[in-house]
């Protein structure tokens, strides 16, 4: 069975940082492409953060350029999302996922190019 578990969300305030963690199992996931996208009561899913297989290219949202950070470590199978400068409007369920094709030099940017997906976590950012 592929799982993908995400971890590290909670309550902070506004400005302060969460480091989200999404732990893969069943298999490696080392040369795809991983993304984390939010959903927000009653809205759409949205794009947050993708990073190619091998690392080499990462890719964000407008909305969290220079804020937030998506990096992996494929020994442990792991992509993380460092969220820095939070504001409420960041506040939501944070989803993990993982693209199927191998080697793919980029990373897709909206959620119908993943595959499989965590069950989230959530991020709620208090003023």
């Amino acid at each position: 069975q592929v799982q993908l578990v995400e971890s590290g969300g909670g309550l902070v305030q506004a400005g302060g940082s969460l480091r989200l963690s999404c732990a893969a199992s069943g298999r490696s996931f080392s040369s795809n492409a991983m993304g984390w996208f939010l959903q927000a009561p009653g809205k759409e899913r949205e794009f947050v953060a993708a990073i190619s297989g091998n690392g080499g290219s990462t890719y964000y949202a407008d909305s969290v350029k220079g804020r937030f950070t998506i990096s992996r470590d494929n020994a442990k199978n792991t992509v993380y999302l460092q969220m820095n400068s939070l504001k409420p409007e960041d506040t939501a369920v944070y989803y993990c996922a993982a693209n199927n094709l191998f080697r793919l030099t980029t990373a897709p940017m909206v959620p119908t190019g993943y595959r499989y997906w965590g069950q989230g976590t959530q991020v709620t950012v208090s003023s």
